[in-house]
């Protein structure tokens, strides 16, 4: 299993990290500690060092509740984050955190070689950018939006109904020319879900599978992990780590953490006693 992304093939025959950099001041774990240009490099070099396989950089907050961030200030956030990093010829690909359009393309123009989305590119002409590129693309599926997703998410059949809308935005994307190859999916863990639907979906990868694609998590550090532990967020790597390798076991192929090191030592265990 691999995934193409720009000028990078990424190799998800074992277990791979995708290490979360937040250029933002409100994001729900490590909000305003990168908000310099300088700091967010430090910080993404360092990711790398401990063996981060992507980089996710964010400049929107997606949290429950989350302020909108205008236009501007995100791509003032995001672009002189990612042009540092691309001068560097740093030798992992770079993600773009965003739903809007106008981020995508500058990200992508920028050396941005993946569009972690969401809305699963659906707002106008997200998925026209993506196609006329060569960037990768992680589908995420979220009921509501940032601001509603979790005032009473609802349901019948969680599993089922997660599958199908990713099944129909992988769909969507092939017929607009995005080979299959340049495809992640994501459950969308805490994006309009409860304890018992979060719950359902870890336990339910395999399901997910069969979409034929490279699936991604991200439970690092989420909510449902401290109502599990009773800890805060920021008591939850042991959680986090667990999390990630339970997926991994069930066949996750990309990890979204904000504890890169410890996660890629345990994900190494997993790939040895696999």
């Amino acid at each position: 299993m691999h995934l193409r992304c720009g000028a990078f093939i990424l190799d998800l025959s074992t277990p791979q990290v995708m290490g979360i950099l937040n250029v933002t001041p409100d994001s729900f774990s490590d909000g305003g500690q990168y908000t310099h240009t300088e700091s967010a490099v430090a910080h993404a070099l360092t990711l790398i060092e401990e063996g981060a396989a992507v980089l996710d950089i964010g400049g929107e907050s997606t949290r429950p509740n989350a302020t909108p961030v205008p236009l501007e200030e995100e791509l003032q956030r995001v672009i002189p984050v990612i042009e540092a990093l691309v001068a560097r010829n740093i030798p992992v690909p770079i993600s773009i955190d965003t739903y809007k359009p106008a981020v995508m393309r500058a990200a992508i123009a920028a050396g941005a070689s993946i569009v972690n989305d969401v809305r699963a590119l659906q707002e106008p002409e997200a998925l026209d950018i993506v196609a006329e590129s060569h960037a990768g693309i992680c589908l995420m599926h979220m009921q509501g939006t940032p601001q509603t997703m979790q005032d009473d998410p609802h349901y019948e059949n969680v599993v089922a109904e997660v599958k199908a809308f990713l099944l129909a935005r992988r769909d969507a994307c092939l017929a607009a020319g995005i080979d299959a190859n340049r495809i992640l999916l994501d459950p969308g863990f805490g994006f309009g879900k409860t304890r018992a639907h979060n719950i359902a979906l870890a336990k339910s990868l395999a399901e997910l599978l069969e979409l034929n694609c490279p699936l991604l998590v991200g439970l690092s550090r989420k909510s449902v992990l401290g109502q599990m532990t009773g800890n805060d967020v920021a008591a939850r790597l042991y959680a986090s780590v667990a999390a990630a390798v339970v997926s991994a076991m069930q066949g996750a192929h990309l990890l979204r953490v904000h504890d890169v090191k410890a996660t890629v030592e345990a994900l190494k265990v997993v790939t040895a006693l696999k």
